[in-house]
Order: structure tokens, then C-alpha cells, then sequence
């Protein structure tokens, strides 16, 4: 085989594992029955352009610039809602995530995925998962399963300001206490 068509097979062979990434929670923004918010890159710099005197206002923007897409997903619609969730499972064995922590209580199941960073205090990707919510209202709208997709450089003990300052599920707090 020549070096050509090996360079082609390797390509066909890894072609579908990149177009799977994260592209593949996208179509769920078109079902009716999901609420979308997508943050992309180009809104976190001009976040990042914002003038602050805060310190802590400063310390947001200068986060805010390392991240690439925000994707969150919710539903109350049960069929959908297992859509994620299986949608979620072949993405994790698809990728190199790996399982941060799990937290279950009364009112909800909660899973935190990462992809390693440069380091332990930061990651290139955190997914998590809620299901089973119960008297959660977002919009007027009851919000039973939730899918959020984070990538960038995450600094995991920043995680807290960014649920804040973007007003982001709190569970995510969780996933900055790791440590």
C-alpha cells in the first residue's frame, strides 16, 4: 500500500469520530420540545472586549476568553429526554472523557464528564447531565432533563463564577469542587 492511500485510510477512519464531536448534540436545538441556549466562541471574546473596574468582573472576562462553546439542552418531553441521554453515552465512549463525579439526591441525578486540560485544575471539555428534575421551571416552561456541553480551557476552581455571572445551573458548581 502506498503511503498516499494509507494517509487516506486513516483519514476515513478518523473522519467520523471528529464530525461526531460535539456537533452531534446540535439537533436537538430544532425539536420543539427543547429549550437551546449556544454561546460560541466569537460572543466569549466579545464578553472578554467588555471594559470592567470590578476585579472580579475582570477575573469573568479574562475566563471567558478561553472558552470556546456553550451548549445547553432541556426538556421535560421523557422520549427526548432518553434521546439525550443515549446521544450522550456514544459520545463519551466515543471521545476521551472521563466520569468527574456522579451526585443523586431526592430531585435529581446529576453527571459530570471531563476532558482533560493542560493540567489538573483545568479541563478542555465539561459535560453534564440532569435527569429526573422535579418543580423546575425555566421561562415558564418545566424543565425535567438538562444537557450541558462546556469546551474551552476551563479552569474547574473558576467553575463557580461562570454559574454566577452566566447564570448557569448551580450543579455545576459541583464540578469545580473536585479536588
Amino acid at each position: 500500500m502506498t503511503a498516499r492511500k494509507l494517509v487516506i485510510c486513516m483519514l476515513l477512519a478518523v473522519l467520523p469520530a471528529l464530525g461526531f464531536s460535539q456537533a452531534v448534540f446540535d439537533r436537538f436545538e430544532a425539536m420543539d420540545d427543547v429549550s437551546a441556549v449556544i454561546v460560541n466562541q466569537n460572543m466569549f471574546k466579545l464578553f472578554s472586549r467588555i471594559e470592567a473596574d470590578d476585579p472580579e468582573a475582570k477575573e469573568f472576562m479574562e475566563m471567558v476568553k478561553t472558552l470556546k462553546n456553550l451548549k445547553v439542552f432541556s426538556t421535560s418531553n421523557k422520549n427526548i429526554a432518553r434521546e439525550m441521554q443515549s446521544t450522550m453515552g456514544q459520545y463519551i465512549q466515543s471521545s476521551s472523557l472521563e466520569e468527574l463525579m456522579r451526585v443523586k439526591d431526592e430531585n435529581s441525578n446529576v453527571k459530570f464528564y471531563i476532558k482533560p486540560g493542560k493540567d489538573e485544575d483545568h479541563v478542555s471539555e465539561l459535560l453534564m447531565f440532569v435527569s429526573g428534575l422535579k418543580d423546575v421551571e425555566v421561562h415558564g416552561t418545566q424543565v425535567e432533563t438538562v444537557l450541558l456541553s462546556l469546551t474551552g480551557d476551563i479552569d474547574l476552581n473558576k467553575i463557580s463564577m461562570l454559574t454566577k455571572k452566566m447564570n448557569l445551573p448551580s450543579e455545576l458548581d459541583e464540578a469545580g469542587k473536585k479536588q
